[in-house]
C-alpha cells in the first residue's frame, strides 16, 4: 500500500480583504494536493468572493455586523474545515495577499508529525518586492527572524489542529497580535513553537504611503497595549519590553525637555540627541547592507512615536468603554 501523503491531513485557511489578484495568486500557490483549502472573506467589494468559488474552494463570507478581525476570520475557516473535513492534523493559515513557496507545507507538515509537542511552525516570509519601497523593504527586514525555537509565529503559519482547538483558537476580539497572544498560551501549555530556515512565503505589503507604514507601525503599538493588559505579568511579560520603549521614546524624552526647559533653557534640548544618537547605535550594528541598515534603525526610531499613538489609543478605548477596530493600512 502506497504510503500516504503528508499533505492529505492538512487544511488551509486563507483570509482577505479586497486582494483581487493577489487572491488569485495564493489560492494558485497552495495546489490540490491538501484535504480542503477554505476562503474566508471580510465583506469584500471587488469580488474577491467569487473568484474564489471560480476556483472551486469553499468561502466563508463573514457577518457584517460583527467587526472584523484577522482572528475572527481564521477562527471561522478552522471551524470550517474540522466541520467538513473528515481528518484535518494540521492548518496552514495564510493572508490572501501571500503566495506559499513550493514545497514548504510538505515540509511543515513533516516537521509537526516528527514533533510531537510541536504547535506551529513558520519559516522565512519575505516580501515579495522590496525594491518598491522603503515601506516593503521595512517589512522584509523585519520578518528576517533566526531559526529554531521561538517565543511566537506570525499569521502565516501551519498549526497542529488538536493544539490549535485545546487552546481555543484566536482570541477574536483583538484587532492586531492575535498570533503571539495564541503562542503564549500554546507555551503555557506545554507546547513549543519553531521557525525553520526553509523559505515559506511571499508576502505583497503593497505600501507606497508613509501614511501606510504609520497605520502598520500604530496597530502594532496597540498590539503591545493589549498584550501587556492580557499577559503582562511575570513570568511571561508579555509585551511589556515593546510597550515601555513606545512610551521612553515617544514621551519619556520629550515630556523631560519640556519640563527641564524652565531650569536648563536651551541646554534642555540636548537630550533630543538621543534620537540621532539611537539611529546611530541601531544602524551600526544592522547586518544588512549600509543603505538597508540606516533606514531600518531612523523608522525605528521614529516608529515609537506612532507606537506611542497606538498605545494611547488601547488606553482610551479601555476608558471609554469603546470596543476595538480593525486598523488596516492598504
Amino acid at each position: 500500500m502506497a504510503e500516504r501523503s503528508p499533505l492529505a491531513k492538512v487544511g488551509v485557511v486563507v483570509i482577505g480583504r479586497n486582494e483581487g489578484p493577489r487572491l488569485r495568486n495564493c489560492l494558485e500557490s497552495i495546489g490540490s494536493a491538501t484535504c480542503g483549502v477554505v476562503y474566508v472573506d471580510s465583506a469584500s467589494t471587488d469580488g474577491s468572493a467569487a473568484l474564489a468559488r471560480e476556483s472551486g474552494v469553499s468561502v466563508i463570507e463573514l457577518d457584517t455586523s460583527i467587526p472584523f478581525t484577522a482572528a475572527r476570520a481564521r477562527n471561522a475557516g478552522f471551524r470550517h474545515l474540522r466541520e467538513n473535513v473528515a481528518r484535518i492534523d494540521h492548518v496552514q493559515f495564510v493572508d490572501a495577499d501571500c503566495e506559499l513557496v513550493q514545497g514548504w507545507l510538505r515540509k511543515a507538515a513533516a516537521f509537526l508529525d516528527a514533533n510531537e509537542r510541536v504547535a506551529a511552525v513558520c519559516g522565512r516570509l519575505r516580501e515579495k518586492h522590496p525594491e518598491l519601497s522603503v515601506y516593503n523593504l521595512l517589512c522584509d527586514l523585519e520578518w528576517d527572524a533566526p531559526p529554531g525555537q521561538a517565543k511566537a509565529c506570525g499569521g502565516i503559519a501551519m498549526l497542529r489542529a488538536a493544539a490549535f482547538e485545546s487552546a481555543r483558537g484566536y482570541r477574536a476580539d483583538l484587532i492586531a497580535g492575535e498570533e503571539p497572544e495564541l503562542c503564549v498560551r500554546l507555551r503555557a501549555a506545554g507546547w513549543t513553537i519553531w521557525r525553520l530556515g526553509d523559505e515559506m512565503a511571499a508576502h505583497d505589503a503593497a505600501m507606497f504611503r508613509f501614511g501606510q507604514w504609520w497605520k502598520r507601525a500604530l496597530r502594532a503599538g496597540y498590539a503591545f497595549a493589549q498584550g501587556v493588559d492580557l499577559h503582562g505579568a511575570p513570568p511571561e511579560r508579555h509585551g511589556v519590553r515593546e510597550s515601555r520603549s513606545a512610551w521612553f521614546w515617544g514621551l519619556g524624552i520629550p515630556l523631560a525637555v519640556l519640563l527641564l526647559t524652565p531650569w536648563l533653557g536651551a541646554w534642555a534640548l540636548l537630550l533630543l540627541a538621543a534620537y540621532p544618537l539611537q539611529i546611530v547605535r541601531l544602524a551600526l550594528r544592522g547586518k544588512y547592507s549600509p543603505r538597508a541598515n540606516w533606514w531600518r534603525a531612523g523608522f525605528m526610531v521614529l516608529g515609537k512615536f506612532a507606537e506611542l499613538a497606538g498605545q494611547v489609543r488601547f488606553a482610551l478605548n479601555r476608558v471609554l468603554g469603546r470596543q476595538a477596530r480593525l486598523i488596516e493600512y492598504k
